[in-house]
Parts: C-alpha cells; sequence; structure tokens
C-alpha cells in the first residue's frame, strides 16, 4: 500500500481542524484565513512540524506555544480577552490539568522503574503462552489495568513488561496496540481516563460511562489481535524466564502501594469536588507515595530526565490547544462524536471533553470511547502515548505509527460502530451531583 494510505488518518485528523473552528468566528478586529481564526492554522502548523521533526519534539512544541501566545497577545487576544490579567485567568483555569499531567507524567516514569527493578517482568515468559497469545495476554492486562488505574500508568507498565517478554526488541506496532488497550481499558471508567473523570466531575454518572466498554471490547479484539501477531512475527516472546533475577519483594510491594494511594486519591478527591478540580491531588498523591517509599528502596531517579522532556512536550501541547478559540462545537450527533474522535488524534480530548459537556446532549457512554480511544491513533493523541514513547522514542515517528499500527483507526471504527447499532445513539442531560451520588 502506498505511504498516502498511511497517514490518511492523520490528514484527516488535521482536516477536521478548521471544522472545529466554524463556530469560532474571529472577533471583529482578529484577522482571519478562509473565514477560521488564525489561531488553527498556527496549531495546524505546530503539529505537522512535530510529525515531521520526531526527534526535536519538545523544541517544536515550546516554539509553537510562543508563537501562537504572542499572537494572541499582541493581535487576537486570548480567550479570557487581552492582556496580561487575561492570561493569568487563563492559566488559572488550566493549571490543575497541566501540573497533573506534568506530575503523572515523570511520577509514573519513576513508578515503572521501581517495577522494572523489582524483577517482576522477568518472571512473566514462564507465565505467559508462548506463542501470539502471549502478547494478547500482555495487552488484556493492560486493558484491565487502565479500568482502575489511569491509563499512563497502565501503558507505562505495559511497555516494561513487553521490554523484558520481547528482550528488548518491541515493534512500533506493538507500541500503538499498548496505547490503544489502556485507552480502551480506561473509556468505560471514570477513574481510567482524564475524559472521563472530566464528565465524571461535571455531573455524568459513572454508570452512564459503562457501555463505552462495548465498543472498546471490539477495539481491543482488533488490536489485541493484530498487535500480537504482527509483534511475534517481529520479536517472538520469551518461553522461560531468565536466570538470575530473583524478585525483590519489597519493591513489589511499593509498587502496590503507589498504585494504591493513585486509585483511592483519584476516587475520593473525584467524589469530595464538586464540578471542577481543586488542586492536582492524583499527581500529588503519587509523588507523596513516590517519596515515601523511596526510603525502603530508592527508584533511579536519573530517569526523571527524559520524563521531564516528554511530559514538558504534552504540556506545550495541551496548552497550545486551550489556547483555540473555540467556543462550540457541532450539533450532538453521532456523526460530530466520530469526528471528534478522529480529531482526539490531534488535538487534546480534555478541552474537547470541557466543550461537550458545557453544550450537552451527547450520548456520554459513546463520546468517551471516541475521545478516549481516537488519541491512540497517533503517538502524541494521548498522555499514554506520549508517557510510553519515553522509552520507546522510536515511536515519535508519525508515519511508522500509523504504518505499523494501521489497526488502530480500524479498531476505532468498528469499536465505534459496534456500539452504536446495537445500543443506538442515546443523548442524555447532565445531572449536576450525579457524581456525589452514583
Amino acid at each position: 500500500m502506498t505511504r498516502r494510505f498511511w497517514v490518511a488518518p492523520f490528514a484527516a485528523a488535521l482536516t477536521l481542524l478548521p471544522a472545529l473552528a466554524h463556530a469560532a468566528a474571529p472577533g471583529a478586529d482578529a484577522p482571519a484565513l478562509f473565514g477560521a481564526p488564525v489561531e488553527f492554522f498556527l496549531f495546524g502548523l505546530m503539529l505537522l512540524g512535530v510529525a515531521v521533526f520526531h526527534h526535536r519534539t519538545l523544541e517544536v512544541a515550546l516554539a509553537g506555544l510562543v508563537i501562537i501566545l504572542a499572537y494572541q497577545g499582541f493581535v487576537s487576544g486570548f480567550p479570557t480577552g487581552f492582556g496580561p490579567g487575561a492570561l493569568g485567568e487563563h492559566l488559572l483555569h488550566e493549571w490543575v490539568i497541566l501540573t497533573n499531567l506534568m506530575l503523572l507524567l515523570v511520577g509514573f516514569e519513576l513508578l515503572s522503574n521501581q517495577f522494572e527493578r523489582s524483577n517482576l517482568p522477568d518472571h512473566l515468559p514462564s507465565l505467559l503462552p508462548d506463542n501470539w497469545t502471549g502478547g494478547l495476554a500482555l495487552l488484556a492486562m493492560v486493558f484491565v489495568m487502565s479500568a482502575f488505574l489511569d491509563n499512563i500508568a497502565a501503558a507505562v507498565i505495559g511497555g516494561v513488561m513487553a521490554r523484558h517478554v520481547y528482550k528488548g526488541r518491541v515493534s512500533v506496532g506493538f507500541l500503538a496496540a499498548i496505547v490503544a488497550c489502556a485507552n480502551a481499558g480506561g473509556a468505560g471508567s471514570v477513574i481510567g481516563d482524564t475524559t472521563t473523570t472530566i464528565m465524571w466531575l461535571n455531573g455524568v454518572s459513572p454508570i452512564t460511562v459503562l457501555p463505552a466498554f462495548l465498543a472498546a471490547a471490539v477495539a481491543f479484539v482488533v488490536c489485541g489481535i493484530a498487535g500480537a501477531v504482527s509483534q511475534q512475527r517481529f520479536q517472538p516472546i520469551l518461553a522461560n524466564d531468565e536466570p538470575g533475577h530473583p524478585l525483590q519483594w519489597r519493591r513489589v510491594w511499593i509498587v502496590v502501594f503507589i498504585l494504591a494511594a493513585a486509585v483511592a486519591t483519584n476516587i475520593t478527591a473525584n467524589a469530595l469536588t464538586e464540578g471542577e478540580e481543586t488542586a492536582p491531588w492524583l499527581g500529588l498523591a503519587v509523588w507523596a507515595a513516590l517519596i515515601l517509599t523511596s526510603f525502603v528502596a530508592r527508584p533511579d531517579w536519573a530517569v526523571t530526565r527524559p520524563a521531564l522532556r516528554g511530559a514538558s512536550f504534552l504540556v506545550a501541547l495541551v496548552a497550545a490547544a486551550s489556547l483555540m478559540p473555540v467556543d462550540a462545537l457541532p450539533e450532538p450527533s453521532w456523526q460530530s462524536a466520530l469526528g471528534l474522535g478522529f480529531l482526539s488524534a490531534v488535538f487534546d480530548n480534555i478541552p474537547l471533553t470541557a466543550l461537550a459537556l458545557e453544550q450537552g446532549g451527547y450520548d456520554w457512554a459513546l463520546l468517551a470511547y471516541a475521545v478516549g480511544f481516537g488519541g491512540s491513533m497517533v503517538w502524541f493523541g494521548s498522555s499514554a502515548g506520549v508517557a510510553l514513547t519515553n522509552f520507546y522514542p522510536e515511536g515519535r515517528s508519525v508515519v511508522r505509527w500509523l504504518k505499523e499500527g494501521w489497526f488502530v483507526p480500524l479498531a476505532y471504527v468498528l469499536g465505534f460502530f459496534a456500539m452504536l447499532l446495537l445500543l443506538g445513539w442515546n443523548p442524555e442531560p447532565i445531572v449536576p451531583g450525579a457524581h456525589a451520588t452514583s
């Protein structure tokens, strides 16, 4: 197949940016190109730069953010108005999400280091099947973990396990499968993904998003089988444990303690919060647990350097997306929900979810699957992808991600329409306070 085929999902997602901007008509004094605010074209160029210069993603993202800030500061104005005060107001609204992303991406890197140094991944070959179904079982573990943990943690733990059971030779296609399974597993759980957590905070009942697991299950079957088979051809799974790697139980229990602290904090903070998080409680809890347990067994703090680069890249991308002058989404329908999933591959799904909640009238389970799983189509489309490519920099090639992970867009479409055909389009109003009682 031609190279054009592989980049088609990425190109399709980029072409949806002007459609998203149709409701964001620029002010009387703000310049426009083809009827859309200039910021969208700047953001599109930033994304293309990330795709082309994938060895300099942080530099491209920071340059793009600075250019957008400069343009809005001197020409069009920020989403909250003109001047430093308006920018400060915008940052006051976004700082919790941005700080949480930074803390979690770096924190879960240290968590994965403790997990790897526990030698538990070295004992997986004797537990997993010796053929392609071993890879499928590994992806199933990632899927299940993500329903209870943050999808970032599920993805990085999956990446560590894959590195050990495949002798360090992991294909980009299998990386895409890990990210897809992590995002699919979190789609129907209000503690499994940032987007579903935001829905819970804004009054969408946890029961309402549960049907997203139907679409996620279909997507998992497609990604799991295709990803496992392709990885087995690339590098067969180890048949037996390698000797000389005794379990370090104290590090195993440290991993369990940190994950338990994260889950407990996530549930408690969301149950006690009305409409919006007041602080990055989840990130703070993870770091408190990391620091506390470091007195028992120290992680390798050196891993924070690459993690900081990856986290800074994602924060710059999310910050730029939050500056886009989007006031509304297309009218709620299954077609618009499908399109938002493709858009999530290149446009941060957090502001998309927030806009959908303000607008109302969506099928929240179908939307949760769309914006949650849709980001798997490109490596920087989700925080799980950014976290995993800190371990595997080769995954930062958009062309390789699309070419070797061709099954992810297919899985997205099949999962979406399976759920739509079986359950239909079921828009629901938001019930304030539902997260506190469900």
